[in-house]
């Protein structure tokens, strides 16, 4: 094992801080002056499923953009600034229009987030032209949130990537041999619900914010650059990782992040 460099160790300083910092719902209740409950308060209902449906439908064309798209035209430094521009134009149309616009606007925002996501991937050294770096991409997703009521301890960084390690593998191998010509396989499937369980409750969050009345389009164009200012937070951090698990070794460069913790 390589001795640690006093620059590695400062990046992975700064990947813990940006993996671990406050959710989503902290910071828009902190913009929005009150918490999201209000906004959940105003919702109709079965609005959760909706949400649900639209996020796993959302993932899957993402897992479908990374695969055929994230080997090309992707910029060596982030084009963070233009990504966020793109999607707070259409959280702008999704505060404006309502609930009734995320079946149109979260896939939209989630492919940009994407781009910006793989940008930064590539900036850290990631081969997109590989299934698992590909794959790497799609579950920033689902970083820096909890999952479902029966996991919501298992929150941690590594912990995520613990519960998500199997389905990835086996997405990737599968990726790697057939492409997605198997329409449907098993191994995506499991892959994209276990993101999605987890994205879902960011989206809900958002939804959430969004339903705030004092919003409306501007308001909804904001909340949107929270939530990819998010998640270029969560790839930065993710990507950091990475480049210095390639380096260091998976084991090293975990117990140098808990030896972090407070």
């Amino acid at each position: 094992m390589s001795e640690w460099q006093s620059e590695d160790l400062d990046a992975l300083a700064e990947a813990r801080q940006l993996l671990e910092h406050p959710g989503l719902a902290a910071r828009f209740s902190h913009a929005l002056g009150g918490p999201i409950e209000a906004g959940m308060k105003r919702l109709p209902a079965g609005w959760r499923e909706r949400v649900n449906g639209v996020t796993h439908s959302a993932l899957q064309q993402a897992v479908k953009a990374a695969v055929h798209t994230l080997n090309r035209d992707v910029q060596p430094k982030p084009a963070n600034r233009l990504h966020k521009l793109a999607v707070a134009t259409s959280g702008g149309v999704g505060g404006f229009f309502g609930l009734p616009a995320l079946a149109v606007e979260l896939p939209l925002s989630t492919t940009v987030m994407l781009r910006a996501i793989a940008d930064i991937a590539r900036s850290e050294g990631e081969a997109l032209d590989t299934p698992d770096a590909q794959l790497a991409c799609v579950t920033v997703f689902a970083l820096g949130g909890e999952g479902g009521e029966d996991d919501a301890t298992d929150s941690g960084y590594f912990a995520v990537r613990a519960a998500l390690a199997q389905s990835v593998t086996q997405a990737a191998e599968h990726l790697a041999t057939r492409g997605l010509s198997a329409e449907g396989a098993p191994v995506l499937v499991r892959l994209i619900s276990a993101v999605a369980q987890r994205f879902s409750v960011q989206v809900s969050q958002k939804v959430a914010a969004q339903a705030v009345p004092i919003l409306g389009a501007a308001g909804g164009a904001t909340i949107n650059t929270l939530f990819i200012d998010h998640y270029q937070q969560m790839a930065r951090g993710h990507f950091i990782v990475r480049r210095l698990e390639r380096h260091y070794g998976a084991e090293a460069v975990q117990d140098a992040y808990r030896a972090l913790a407070p």
